[in-house]
């Protein structure tokens, strides 16, 4: 069910001094509030928005005096989520690699966040909310960064979830990254320990970085394979579940992972990019998780095609 904005219907709007300057699709993100930006640029494209009866573009600034006309919206309720892409929603339900009664365990893409914010109307658990509307229950069980790909659990009951959140908490869970790092690797290094402190620029931009006064924080490595001295392939096994700590740690040893642009070495990201690898290279590759009942889930997830291509082309 949806329902019309309060002021339904035509509406026409003259413009003020105070708004005169102003980019069109910007007065329109401030005046239709709610209203996904996505729609608000389908109706400017359709020339259904128009000023003194002419169609204009996004980029168009208003005039003291002109007259705005915005046509009739429908939103859904407040309650109602925003229906996500089909292409979207098909992507994630066959992402899935494990489901049960209690537990999902997908494949997350990379460049797909795991939840909405930050000017992002809906990510993962919007998604499934959607793919799964009799599941009441659903919540993220832990977080992946959006540009790391792999395998993510969403609990599709509260007691699976207090039981892995207990898990996760020791050291239960089992999960292991594979990344793919800039220079030589040496087998030797074995582990990082080293405190991380999070920070915020002045952008609103989230950091992280190795401060003594920060958070305890221990990654354990394992060299999977090399590419000369240019780049290794390494396993990373995160012991304590700090933000960004694989990417930090890795950093921290001289190593940046490819394509992470918060962290990482451009010269040679775009070396990567240049062999057709345009991603962050860290993949959450496999997961043990005990049961409730008793047991383990163990699983793995293969990386994606581009990942699987860019590798191989390293090693040619």
């Amino acid at each position: 069910m949806t329902t019309l904005l309060p002021t339904s219907g035509v509406q026409l709007i003259e413009v003020a001094p105070e708004l005169a300057g102003q980019r069109i699709d910007n007065f329109l993100v401030t005046r239709l509030k709610g209203v996904p930006k996505t729609l608000i640029y389908r109706i400017l494209r359709k020339g259904e928005v128009r000023v003194n009866k002419g169609r204009i573009k996004p980029e168009y600034k208003l005039q003291v005096g002109d007259i705005v006309r915005l046509p009739p919206l429908r939103l859904p309720e407040r309650d109602e989520p925003v229906p996500l892409a089909q292409g979207l929603l098909q992507r994630l339900e066959n992402s899935i690699i494990h489901e049960d009664k209690a537990l999902i365990v997908i494949n997350k893409p990379a460049g797909i966040a795991v939840h909405g914010g930050s000017g992002l109307n809906y990510g993962v658990i919007e998604a499934f909310r959607q793919l799964r509307p009799d599941a009441k229950e659903l919540e993220l069980v832990h977080r992946l960064d959006r540009d790391t790909s792999g395998l993510l659990m969403i609990a599709k009951k509260r007691s699976m979830l207090r039981h892995l959140h207990e898990a996760l908490r020791g050291d239960g869970v089992d999960k292991r990254y594979m990344a793919l790092v800039r220079g030589h690797w040496e087998s030797s290094v074995k582990q990082v320990r080293a405190p991380l402190q999070k920070s915020n620029l002045r952008s609103g931009e989230r950091m992280v970085e190795v401060d003594e006064e920060g958070k305890e924080a221990l990654t354990l490595f394992r060299v999977l394979r090399r590419f000369g001295e240019f780049a290794t392939l390494v396993e990373a096994r995160p012991i304590t579940g700090r933000t960004h700590q694989i990417r930090v740690h890795a950093l921290h040893a001289g190593h940046q992972i490819a394509g992470d642009t918060k962290y990482g070495d451009e010269t040679f990201s775009k070396e990567i990019r240049d062999l057709g690898g345009k991603r962050l290279f860290l993949h959450a590759y496999a997961l043990n998780v005990p049961l409730p009942e008793g047991g383990v889930l163990k699983l793995e997830a293969p990386v994606d095609e581009m990942w699987a291509k860019t590798v191989e082309r390293l090693g040619a």
